[in-house]
């Protein structure tokens, strides 16, 4: 099985081509498990199957390192785009990609005729809690800096669905989290039947945020794009920031803003090709 390895922000996937490899659904799981592995397989936060679609111009198909169905990921939406575009499966540098029925429609700008960095319309946030999903304290439906108690220990969380699941947490101190620790303990809270993403988050200044995340089953990468984009939509909400944010990570920076007019997040940031290769499974 032919592979790619990529990464936007050091958020590293497995690309697999679709089009050309031919991998039972049932076995996908399992495959994924063992590839993401960093010590025994090629190593990633997960596996991303790009594939033929009558919905978009592409499907992108992700899997978290665990083997379960993930629905969005910014950083790998951009790779798919640098994917396709670099490997000839498209000419267009305005492409449509859908995952989990979300469509999104992305720009993609070169350097030396290949796909430098990707704008990405990652659509509106929402705030709903039921569709989230979370369980809200509040009579309206939404959780916006409303506590929540882990290990004994009170935050303030707001929460938002970038397609999948996020909680924002703002602090004082990011760098010396025991993220490993507490990671764990939000990710599968009563409060998120699907589990959720959670990101921890220091405000620098109005266009400038601090940010780690511990992801749903995968644990901390070095980057998240749909938690940037929830993170910044949460600053917004919060009064803590103005509508562009550069959100810095243990990987890279992205940029984030919400034309609230519009009611839509752009996110733009790079992708990046490390290596391919040849699986034997």
């Amino acid at each position: 099985m032919k592979f790619t390895k990529m990464h936007g922000c050091g958020n590293d996937y497995i690309y697999i081509n679709g089009f050309t490899e031919r991998i039972a659904q049932a076995e996908k799981p399992e495959l994924v498990k063992k590839i993401s592995d960093r010590h025994f397989g090629i190593g990633g936060d997960g596996v991303i199957f790009i594939n033929p679609s009558e919905e978009a111009d592409f499907e992108m198909e992700m899997y978290n390192a665990d083997g379960s169905r993930a629905e969005m990921c910014g950083n790998g939406i951009r790779c798919v785009a640098k994917y396709v575009y670099d490997n000839g499966l498209t000419e267009r540098t305005n492409i449509s990609i859908v995952s989990c029925g979300q469509v999104k429609y992305l720009e993609l700008f070169l350097k030396d005729g290949k796909v430098d960095t990707v704008r990405v319309n990652m659509g509106a946030p929402e705030l709903r809690a039921s569709r989230i999903p979370v369980t809200a304290a509040k009579s309206d439906g939404n959780v916006i800096n409303e506590p929540i108690v882990v290990q004994g220990k009170e935050y303030k969380m707001t929460c938002v669905s970038m397609g999948n699941p996020h909680a924002v947490v703002f602090l004082e101190d990011v760098e010396r989290l025991d993220i490993e620790k507490i990671g764990p303990y939000f990710e599968t809270h009563e409060r998120f039947p699907k589990k959720t993403n959670t990101e921890f988050v220091k405000i620098i200044d109005r266009s400038h945020v601090q940010m780690r995340v511990w992801e749903r089953g995968t644990g901390e990468t070095l980057a998240c794009g749909t938690g940037c984009c929830a993170t910044v939509a949460a600053c917004i909400l919060n009064g803590l920031t103005d509508e562009s944010v550069t959100v810095k990570l243990l990987g890279g920076e992205l940029e984030i803003t919400w034309d609230r007019e519009a009611g839509l997040i752009y996110m733009t940031g790079p992708a990046t090709t490390v290596f391919e290769g040849d699986y034997d499974f």
